[in-house]
């Protein structure tokens, strides 16, 4: 298997972890919300504001090239953004439980 193979099969691997935190994050955030009261209202404006926010950060990334030139690069950039948004929020309400 050549490199470029291994690093789109890593590329791969990493998508699919980060879209099991994901649904454990979902699975966290929506128990908060349903929760209801302070927290639950809390919750969701952070939710939304987070959402915007990262998608903001991402595309000032992309548009001044700090993902890299090649389609692999900015791939792993764009799941690297987002795994580090999706680990903060698991710590953060794991903990808060």
């Amino acid at each position: 298997m050549s490199d470029l193979s291994k690093a789109w099969l890593g590329l791969y691997l990493d998508c699919w972890r980060l879209g099991s935190e994901a649904a454990t994050v979902m699975t966290l955030r929506m128990q908060r919300i349903a929760g209801g009261g302070l927290m639950g209202a809390a919750e969701a404006e952070l939710m939304v504001a987070e959402k915007v926010s990262a998608a903001m950060e991402l595309q000032r990334k992309l548009m001044t090239g700090a993902l890299g030139s090649t389609p692999l690069s900015g791939s792993q950039g764009i799941v690297r953004h987002y795994q580090r948004k999706v680990a903060d929020n698991h710590r953060r309400l794991s903990r808060a439980r």
